[in-house]
């Protein structure tokens, strides 16, 4: 039987009533149920196949999705095939530098990280690890222990690299990538002695944070073109090597900012490479120069308050005599915004675009002059 509280008794309905009741219980069932069935019903019914509502028919369209395979590794397998594949090739780095004062002189040591290039003694490290070649004393640890005195064969300090001679031969080679197929995620490994020699070729890995970035290294200098990593570099990683999954150097790592965690730099190695395999052919490397002093433009019309009609590239301030420049009448004002359809954005990356030419290489100078784009032919000479 039914009851129901009704004004705090109870009340059971007639018989009639309460079949009555279940009829509509009943048919109100039903047609949930058919609503539902739309939903939950099988395809077959009754060996009969049923026809599936407009709404549930999926689009003619395709569906737009990613279409990146991701293979799943072992991360820390790959970084020990790395390190094993590229370690023996790392060196660390000491030197001395005798600093003066008024009064007297004192011996300063520094240890940083180096790279093999070439198994006959050739090894690419930063500039700053030789200071900038003013290091009165360079001396080169290898993996076996053996120690051999080095000599500066070329740096620059703008750019943060320097390659070393030692006397030797058979060395492991590293292997040099392509710095210019280098992706934001992926990942990288670096090598290098942080914080000295008691903790020589320690290896820490990582991800491509950035391309691309600058960075402001002193009052008068900045860095551009770097690749960014949160592999962890300290002091003493100078020099050492960023490297990819495959073993392969990407990058030479130049600094961290201190201010920050996980921001580490590295400059990519293709910048470096032609310099490389000039100095191995030739045993030196002979700049070619355009022969002008010039500024960023940004910074020549905030410095002199003008402003000269190009949104960036390199202003001339001074032609030298008898340069490239001056053979092809370039100007003061003038801006040099290409070189052979390469863009120029600052001296640093001129300088860079200027390593892949040679003593008696020409070149097209796109140039602004005064609103006027120009385009003017040089021959480049030795600096």
């Amino acid at each position: 039987m039914d009851n129901y509280n009704y004004g705090g008794g109870f009340y059971r309905p007639p018989k009639k009533r309460r079949f009555l009741s279940y009829v509509m219980v009943a048919l109100i069932a039903g047609i949930i149920g058919g609503l539902l069935s739309v939903y939950i019903a099988p395809k077959y019914l009754f060996g009969k196949i049923l026809p599936t509502p407009d709404y549930l028919i999926a689009s003619s369209e395709p569906a737009v999705v990613n279409t990146i395979t991701i293979n799943p590794i072992d991360e820390t397998n790959v970084v020990a095939a790395v390190a094993k594949k590229a370690v023996s090739s790392v060196v660390g780095i000491t030197t001395v530098q005798i600093e003066r004062d008024f009064l007297w002189s004192r011996p300063v040591e520094g240890v940083g990280s180096g790279l093999i290039v070439n198994s006959n003694g050739y090894i690419l490290t930063n500039s700053h690890v030789i200071r900038d070649g003013n290091a009165s004393e360079i001396n080169v640890l290898f993996e076996d222990g053996d120690r051999k005195e080095g000599r500066v064969l070329w740096y620059d300090a703008t750019l943060d690299l320097a390659i070393v001679k030692v006397n030797a031969s058979n060395l492991p080679v590293a292997e040099l990538g392509d710095s210019d197929t280098v992706e934001v995620g992926q990942l990288a490994v670096a090598i290098g002695n942080p914080l000295g020699l008691d903790f020589q070729r320690t290896v820490t890995s990582g991800v491509i944070s950035g391309l691309h970035r600058s960075i402001q290294v002193n009052r008068y200098s900045v860095m551009e073109d770097l690749i960014q990593t949160d592999a962890s570099i300290n002091p003493g990683n100078s020099g050492g090597p960023l490297l990819d999954a495959t073993g392969h150097v990407i990058g030479i790592n130049t600094a961290k900012i201190q201010t920050g965690e996980g921001l580490g730099f590295s400059i990519p190695i293709n910048i470096v490479k032609p310099v490389i395999d000039e100095i191995i052919k030739n045993g030196s490397f002979r700049n070619v120069y355009i022969g002008f002093t010039g500024s960023e433009v940004q910074v020549y019309e905030r410095q002199m308050d003008v402003d000269l009609r190009a949104e960036k590239g390199v202003v001339i301030i001074e032609v030298l005599p008898n340069s490239p420049a001056a053979v092809g009448n370039l100007q003061p004002l003038d801006v040099i915004v290409a070189v052979d359809n390469e863009e120029v954005t600052s001296m640093p990356n001129l300088r860079k675009i200027l390593f892949k030419y040679r003593i008696g290489d020409r070149a097209t100078l796109t140039i602004n002059r005064n609103g006027t784009v120009m385009r003017i032919p040089v021959t480049f000479r030795e600096f």
